[in-house]
């Protein structure tokens, strides 16, 4: 083999090495450029995430606020009611309290009503002594009646007729009027308490008054919600 064929090898050899570098150069390139790639898309699903999650944060904030709204809403209808059912109970209440104070003004009627509420709140009571309060007005409306119901309430009980001492200390309040509109009143009746205080029976008028507005409940939620309905 000349020198000539030896160049000629070398030079082959030479031009594969060449070409076999500037394959791998490449295969390094792309590689690079992929690895390049995934960052710059791990970065863009990482943004996009950060947006997802201030959309969610902000989309829960509006959800509370609908929340809120609504229920405010929700409270303004339900006080409405309530509003219109206080000015409906209050109106039932004032009528069926100038009903039950009528009997005042007949007072052998008034007086047979509290000889009545008395031997009531005594067969509750069975006390052989009990301690009376009403009305400063009633107290000689009570003592006219008082013999004949601690009699009466000894003949239905089958006991010697009780001690019944009339508090002349402290009285029920007097009857309502627009004179005491805010403070305590007393339709009528009586309050009965055993002499140690522990056993009370409260038998007025108001009390009843409570009783029977009970019992037009019915009424008044058909009065109620035909309010509301309109």
């Amino acid at each position: 083999m000349n020198d000539a064929d030896v160049s000629k090898q070398i030079q082959q050899m030479v031009n594969f090495i060449r070409q076999e570098a500037e394959e791998k150069a490449n295969e390094i390139s792309v590689s690079a450029e992929e690895e390049f790639n995934i960052e710059k898309l791990q970065l863009v699903e990482s943004e996009k995430k950060k947006i997802r999650q201030e959309y969610e944060r902000k989309q829960k904030q509006v959800d509370v606020r609908r929340k809120i709204e609504y229920s405010m809403q929700l409270n303004a209808s339900r006080i409405k009611v309530l509003q219109a059912q206080d000015d409906v109970v209050g109106s039932m209440k004032e009528a069926a309290s100038k009903e039950l104070l009528n009997v005042n003004h007949h007072h052998h009627v008034y007086r047979n009503l509290l000889k009545d509420l008395i031997v009531q709140s005594l067969l509750r009571l069975k006390e052989p002594s009990v301690l009376l309060r009403c009305r400063k007005e009633d107290v000689h409306s009570v003592e006219h009646v008082l013999d004949s119901a601690a009699q009466e309430y000894a003949e239905k009980a089958n006991v010697h007729p009780p001690e019944i001492i009339v508090d002349r200390e402290v009285y029920l309040p007097p009857a309502p009027s627009h004179h005491n509109v805010h403070e305590p009143y007393c339709s009528g009746g009586v309050v009965l308490a055993s002499r140690d205080g522990k056993i009370v029976c409260e038998n007025t008028l108001d009390a009843r008054l409570d009783v029977v507005f009970r019992k037009k409940l019915p009424e008044i939620r058909k009065l109620l919600f035909g309010q509301v309905a309109a």
